[in-house]
């Protein structure tokens, strides 16, 4: 059975004495001798009155659930720590503020935490994969600045002779290590993400995982930029209220699969480098 366009059972064309409708009186405790088509307005209002209230109860219920899965802005609280078996995500920002200080252009000022030697090994790392290494006398600014005073010695030695004019040239840049005239010099690495390998009261050993640029931009450039991804390992010493590196190593990766984002020109790249500052790391 199945009902008929004009609302009634069947198309037969059979209708009801008053209202062209055949009705079946249905048993009803008010009394309507029309059955539960015509109840009184009160038991519609209190029915539609539930069904109100319904609505609401499942809708604050929802904005609760919501606001207890969201009631963070970052993927973890303040009090996890990388220690706690049930931390599920160390690598989430632990939301210390950066350091305000400044030593030579690099950041300076860490406290004596775990966070404070990942944000120093951090921007250490910066400083030493940018494109001042390639200058001798920047070079030694920043390896003075970073380093532990008993390492600075042995690694200026070590850096002097790894930046030398073969060097420079595989890079693009000329035998003195200055810029090819018409040409953008691009030596950066950002870091990804840090890692506590060992803690202790004076001393801490940082992996940090980058990636890298390093190239020449420039129309007819023969060593355009490209990317690396790298980990450098950082041993860290507590020296006059502040971290500074004893030694420093890099090992290849972890490298992603590349993506399909076609190569940017030599212009945009050139633009890109001279237009977007870095950033001051904090764990």
């Amino acid at each position: 059975m199945s009902l008929s366009d004009d609302g009634g059972y069947g198309g037969d064309g059979r209708r009801g004495p008053e209202t062209g409708q055949t009705r079946t009186r249905l048993p009803d405790n008010d009394g309507d001798i029309y059955g539960p088509g015509r109840r009184s307005r009160t038991g519609l209002s209190s029915r539609n009155l539930v069904t109100i209230v319904g609505v609401i109860v499942l809708l604050l219920a929802a904005i609760a659930f919501a606001n207890r899965g969201g009631s963070g802005n970052s993927e973890t609280t303040a009090d996890d720590s990388s220690k706690d078996p049930g931390h599920t995500q160390p690598t989430a920002p632990t939301g210390t503020r950066a350091v305000d200080g400044k030593t030579g252009g690099i950041a300076s000022g860490f406290a004596k935490t775990e966070q404070g030697a990942q944000s120093a090994a951090a921007n250490f790392a910066v400083a030493l994969g940018s494109s001042d290494m390639f200058n001798k006398e920047q070079r030694h600014k920043i390896v003075n600045t970073v380093m532990a005073p008993s390492a600075t010695a042995t690694l200026q030695n070590k850096l002097d002779d790894a930046y030398s004019p073969d060097f420079f040239k595989t890079v693009g840049l000329k035998a003195d290590g200055s810029t090819p005239s018409g040409m953008t010099f691009v030596s950066r690495t950002i870091p990804v993400g840090t890692k506590i390998k060992d803690f202790a009261k004076d001393q801490a050993t940082v992996e940090v995982w980058c990636t890298g640029l390093l190239g020449m931009a420039g129309e007819g450039s023969v060593k355009p930029v490209t990317t690396s991804w790298f980990t450098l390992t950082m041993k860290l010493a507590w020296t006059g209220n502040d971290w500074k590196t004893l030694t420093r190593s890099q090992t290849d990766g972890p490298a992603p699969v590349s993506g399909d984002v076609p190569a940017s020109g030599a212009k945009e790249i050139a633009g890109a480098v001279q237009g977007y500052g870095g950033f001051t790391y904090a764990r």
